[in-house]
């Protein structure tokens, strides 16, 4: 009974050992992150460029920003662009994004996948 009891303990005591690793690595993965470039949208993102939409569409505007609103508006999601990496991140908090359509900015937050919960967000020059 007495190496039963000293095994039962030694898994008891590695388990409880892990669990705090485990613990960490998961808060580490949640630590915010700075991310920078270009608030767009879901349906220009891809390509990087707001020239292709424009081209082929009467009516998107002429610039980043209002082609970025008018594809909101017909139901894209805000997204950011960075172009250093062509990588495009969705954005949990839309809301956040709207006033920035079209700029390019500095985003603090947490990343899940691709996704970004914004803590807070700057403009950039």
């Amino acid at each position: 009974m007495n190496k039963c009891f000293m095994a039962t303990s030694s898994v008891f005591a590695i388990v409880a050992l892990s669990l705090p690793m485990s613990s960490w690595s998961a808060q580490s993965a949640l630590q915010s992150k700075t991310f920078t470039g270009e608030v767009t949208d879901s349906i220009c993102a891809p390509s990087g460029s707001h020239a292709a939409t424009i081209a082929k569409t009467p009516g998107m505007g002429n610039d980043s920003e209002t082609c970025t609103r008018k594809c909101v508006a017909m139901g894209a999601k805000y997204v950011l662009y960075d172009p250093t990496n062509h990588a495009v991140y969705s954005v949990e908090d839309q809301g956040k994004l709207a006033q920035f359509a079209g700029h390019k900015v500095r985003v603090t937050g947490t990343l899940n996948g691709s996704s970004i919960k914004v803590l807070n967000i700057k403009e950039l020059d």
